[in-house]
């Protein structure tokens, strides 16, 4: 099985997470590919059955500029066998903590098999390493409850 962590970073903060998510789906899928969204061809979605996105929001809880034709590419292609998982990096003094991770869960539980969703507050810390954990879990098991049905 082919796995896809999509990223936006502006500071670093979701970069590490996407790699920590990547480490834990390296441990259950065969092939796990990490891109930042500006060096990934949205027509290759089709070439996964698991994508993780991993973002930051922008502002008060927006989607990040770079982030917003991977947005459109999903609810355009049709993905609808698609696994999905969406985690992203906040800061919980803005009033609306992580907004663009719920804008993209949203989304994704319309047009995908969304699988799980994570908020962390700013920069990964050791503790994160168990939610992360956790998620890739979550998304396996999703993956192979659509492999039972079929």
């Amino acid at each position: 099985m082919k796995a896809l962590v999509v990223y936006a970073s502006r500071t670093g903060n979701t970069k590490q997470l996407a790699y920590l998510l990547k480490g834990e789906l390296e441990k259950v899928t065969s092939k796990t590919d990490v891109v930042r969204v500006e060096d990934f061809h949205t027509d290759r979605l089709c070439d996964y059955q698991l994508c993780v996105i991993v973002t930051y929001s922008w502002g008060n809880g927006e989607l990040p500029r770079e982030m917003n034709g991977l947005f459109e590419a999903i609810e355009r292609q049709p993905l609808s066998s698609l696994v999905t998982g969406i985690a992203g990096t906040g800061d919980q003094c803005y009033p609306y903590f992580c907004g663009a991770v719920d804008r993209f869960r949203d989304m994704l539980y319309v047009h995908t098999k969304l699988a799980v969703t994570l908020k962390v507050e700013l920069a990964p810390q050791q503790s994160d390493a168990e939610k992360c954990k956790k998620f890739a879990d979550k998304l396996m098991g999703k993956v192979y409850e659509m492999t039972a049905v079929c």
